[in-house]
């Protein structure tokens, strides 16, 4: 018998007989017919070819003993295979009046769930992420996986996950991207948001900010748009949320490109003194205003040298701790270069005159130790040196390999000491 003879309906006999044929095509359509005695299925779970154990392993008439043999397979497909099909008999096992061949599925799938191989664990995965009832055990395995291949599917649609479940995942510092896939689910509450924004995962923010199932605290959503300024890539979605926090569309207009303004104003829910507020700001713009972006100013950009500035504002602000990194960042984006300058000089606890004349000398290494000092991280010092210092992209000090200062702290103090003595002298 051969090939041919596959489609017809076979005896006992006639199977036996083409279970020992050489060719290998005629075992693996034989291993994939769901009308062969059991004991023949077994006869080839045991083939030497593993494209017919892998068509046994998917073989929903195979008997459960050859589970035992597959989810031991050295054959990675032959194993995936077994996922496949055991996956399909998830809803049920949680209880516990299981059959046998249930028990035997879910002995697989908890083997399956820890395979060494990640294709084994991600067929797993993707079978078992709409499951309803599939075994909690087994999908909080998956949802921990270092893998994101494997945990996303689960962490972004199993609805097995609790609440409990996805706050203990968020706190276990999980793999890139688990945070992310979390902010995607089609239901997220307002305690898991909080635990999306407390984990400082800018990219799983901007998913949760673009989910608008998920569900925000306005107290989160104040907290997102004060931090908004430094994350571009959270201005649209904030602009598209469902609702937004009183005072927050003011708020968001000094910070906001002049496309997605224009998107503000358009929105249904603002009242009209806020309203004409906003439709100001883009008048304000359209006839050469300038939009928000750093460095846009209408004046030139170091005429913050021949202002005064606002010191005692910024000093109680700095008293009140209120003189942090998102004010700072507010400030450069609306080119209120003043402000910025008397920020540099409360922070640094340096004369006004030696920072002047810092920017005077267009001292790009002294700035970098001035923003230093003043506590600011390395990118902010790029962007002073860019907007307020005037230095040519070929002169900037850029940050080094860690993304951090590339002068040691020592150099630093010394520059800062030598424009000291330049004013003091």
């Amino acid at each position: 018998m051969g090939i041919r003879d596959i489609a017809k309906s076979l005896t006992y006999d006639q199977a036996k007989e083409l279970a020992n044929t050489s060719d290998v095509s005629v075992r693996q359509k034989l291993a994939a017919r769901t009308d062969l005695q059991p004991e023949i299925l077994y006869f080839l779970a045991e083939d030497n070819d593993p494209s017919v154990r892998r068509n046994v392993a998917r073989n929903s008439r195979a008997p459960r003993q050859t589970n035992d043999l597959f989810v031991r397979d050295h054959d990675e497909s032959v194993r995936a295979g077994l996922a496949e099909k055991v996956a399909k008999l998830a809803p049920g096992l949680g209880r516990s009046d299981r059959t046998k061949v249930q028990q035997s599925a879910l002995d697989s799938l908890e083997l399956l769930a820890k395979d060494q191989m990640v294709v084994v664990r991600q067929v797993l995965s993707e079978a078992l992420k709409d499951v309803v009832d599939a075994p909690a055990d087994i999908i909080r395995t998956l949802a921990s996986d270092k893998m994101i291949e494997v945990s996303g599917p689960i962490l972004e649609n199993s609805p097995v996950l609790t609440d409990e479940d996805l706050l203990s995942i968020i706190d276990s510092q999980p793999s890139a991207g688990a945070i992310g896939a979390i902010s995607k689910r089609s239901t997220v509450s307002e305690t898991v948001s909080d635990a999306v924004v407390g984990s400082n995962d800018s990219d799983a923010i901007t998913s949760l900010l673009m989910n608008n199932s998920a569900q925000i605290r306005e107290e989160t959503l104040d907290d997102l748009i004060d931090r908004a300024p430094d994350h571009s890539l959270w201005h649209k979605p904030l602009v598209a949320r469902p609702t937004l926090p009183k005072g927050a569309a003011e708020r968001m207009a000094s910070f906001l490109a002049d496309n997605l303004l224009e998107t503000l104003t358009s929105r249904g829910d603002l009242d009209a003194e806020t309203l004409t507020a906003l439709k100001a700001s883009v008048q304000s713009r359209l006839s050469g205003g300038g939009s928000a972006t750093v460095g846009d100013a209408p004046q030139a950009v170091q005429d913050f040298l021949n202002m005064d500035p606002p010191i005692e504002m910024v000093t109680n602000l700095f008293k009140r701790g209120r003189l942090d990194r998102q004010v700072v960042v507010r400030a450069l984006q609306s080119a209120d270069h003043s402000f910025v300058f008397a920020t540099l000089i409360v922070r640094s606890d340096i004369q006004q005159a030696v920072v002047r004349n810092i920017f005077e000398e267009r001292d790009s290494k002294a700035i970098c130790a001035l923003c230093w000092r003043c506590s600011l991280p390395m990118e902010l010092a790029v962007t002073i040196q860019k907007h307020m210092g005037r230095i040519a992209p070929s002169e900037l000090v850029n940050p080094g390999a860690d993304g951090d200062y590339p002068m040691d702290e020592g150099e630093m103090s010394w520059l800062l000491d030598f424009h000291v003595g330049m004013v003091t002298a």
